[in-house]
């Protein structure tokens, strides 16, 4: 594994870590945001590993899909997850104050949290 695609695992655990925090203390929208990146820096690193890197958000979203879902490496409800957080972090980021509920947020952590863990098995196994 790379010195950059440790770096971005390691961005995408203290993302989960901010976003806990951030939920705990009642910063939900930016929870959610947070919670985000942590699946965007995760699905980062993934990309690196096939030397790929793209510089919008929603390139790394469909190269994801494209390379680890459709060819049958990662369940496709991986890629609901991002697709998911991906719109919930617009509406926590540029939607009106408290536009993201506790419950949403918290699922999201939870999926963030899955989906870093999948992606850091996989990538430890080609190591």
């Amino acid at each position: 594994m790379t010195d950059a695609i440790h770096d971005l695992l390691q961005k995408s655990a203290q993302s989960i870590d901010a976003a806990s925090l951030l939920l705990r203390d009642n910063y939900v929208d930016f929870s959610a945001s947070r919670a985000y990146y942590a699946m965007f820096y995760a699905v980062e690193a993934l990309l690196l590993s096939r030397e790929h890197s793209f510089n919008k958000h929603s390139a790394v979203i469909a190269a994801f899909g494209k390379e680890f879902i459709k060819s049958g490496i990662f369940d496709i409800r991986f890629h609901r997850f991002i697709m998911g957080a991906f719109d919930l972090r617009n509406t926590g980021d540029y939607g009106s104050m408290h536009a993201v509920s506790a419950e949403k947020a918290q699922q999201t952590i939870d999926e963030a949290c899955e989906l870093h863990e999948v992606i850091k098995r996989y990538l430890v196994d080609l190591s």
